[in-house]
């Protein structure tokens, strides 16, 4: 019998210049003697940042050790043949006390070629949001590359920028090329693919503790930006109790939201993939296999491949983003 279960994660807070308070007020995470946690990196598979397990018999193990160790038991046959040795997706925590740059990031082939790396598609779940937050997904008008870097020359970048006014519960899918930034007084859920890659166009002029203006990526950013106008950013869904309801497909993930006031058996024995469980509301269990897991909010689960059947039980009731790739 597999020795894999639902694991859990040591979060990795990161303090950033935008960054505040609500990962510790709202999700109730702490983050020690930081000034601020910008972003927490809750399932991470990054070089630079990877996962360790919290809890349980492979307690201390990193992502990476694991799937070298547990290939497609862990991640399933598909998505190991695929990536190998590197996990796929990387979940995120970000709470914007300030705006985030304005940005974009490239393409698998962009990235590629120059980063040796994944690119960065991502979707975007807003648990929470000060009155009258906003964020930027891409451009309000047609434009090309001259227009664009006309504004971006003069000033005015903003005004050919699709602003979205935003409130707990919207969804915003993020292709690579997408031009984004998440607006002041929001926390998101992130769901990416494994990059961390990310070209800064417009800083407002932001300084750092020592006075330093963070670096622009100006001519690295232009051809990876999809200038394009779409009719419509946000993703439309309705939600219902119950019921897992369908978010996000692309390539790279496909994202559920299960709002639940009552316990549900989830079989995923046809998915050849993980599955990540991220917790933005109330509590539950996971029981499996004899063994009964906790989860609050502000986890993040992932269920191997192997770890097809689960109970979910709950006293209260849940909310959970389920991400996999199918």
């Amino acid at each position: 019998m597999s020795v894999l279960y639902p694991l859990k994660f040591k979060t990795i807070y990161k303090d950033k210049i935008w960054g505040g308070q609500k990962i510790r007020t709202y999700l109730h995470k702490d983050f020690g003697d930081l000034p601020n946690c910008g972003e927490t990196w809750e399932i991470s598979g990054v070089k630079s940042d990877v996962s360790v397990v919290n809890g349980g018999a492979l307690e201390g193990q990193s992502l990476a050790d694991l799937l070298e160790q547990y290939k497609d038991e862990l991640v399933g046959k598909a998505v190991y043949a695929r990536f190998g040795n590197i996990f796929p997706l990387l979940v995120k925590f970000i709470d914007a006390n300030d705006d985030l740059s304005i940005q974009v990031h490239p393409d698998d082939e962009l990235a590629k070629k120059r980063h040796n790396s994944f690119g960065k598609t991502e979707m975007w779940y807003v648990i929470e949001a000060d009155p009258g937050s906003s964020l930027i997904a891409g451009f309000n008008q047609e434009v090309n590359e001259q227009v664009y870097v006309d504004k971006l020359n003069s000033g005015h970048l903003t005004d050919i920028l699709n602003r979205e006014d935003v409130q707990a519960g919207d969804v915003f899918f993020l292709p690579a090329g997408r031009v984004h930034t998440i607006g002041k007084g929001l926390l998101i859920a992130e769901i990416q693919q494994t990059s961390d890659i990310t070209y800064r166009i417009y800083d407002f002029d932001r300084v750092d503790d020592k006075g330093q203006k963070r670096e622009l990526h100006t001519e690295e950013a232009l051809a990876a930006i999809d200038y394009k106008k779409y009719p419509e950013y946000k993703t439309q869904y309705q939600p219902k109790q119950n019921e897992a309801v369908h978010l996000v497909s692309c390539p790279y993930f496909t994202t559920n939201v299960l709002d639940y006031t009552e316990g549900v058996s989830k079989d995923y024995s046809s998915l050849d993939s993980f599955v990540i469980h991220v917790c933005l509301e109330g509590s539950y269990e996971i029981k499996y296999n004899g063994e009964t897991y906790s989860v609050k909010m502000g986890d993040s689960i992932l269920l191997p491949n192997s770890v097809n059947e689960v109970e979910l039980t709950t006293s209260t009731r849940f909310k959970i983003l389920e991400s996999y790739i199918a």
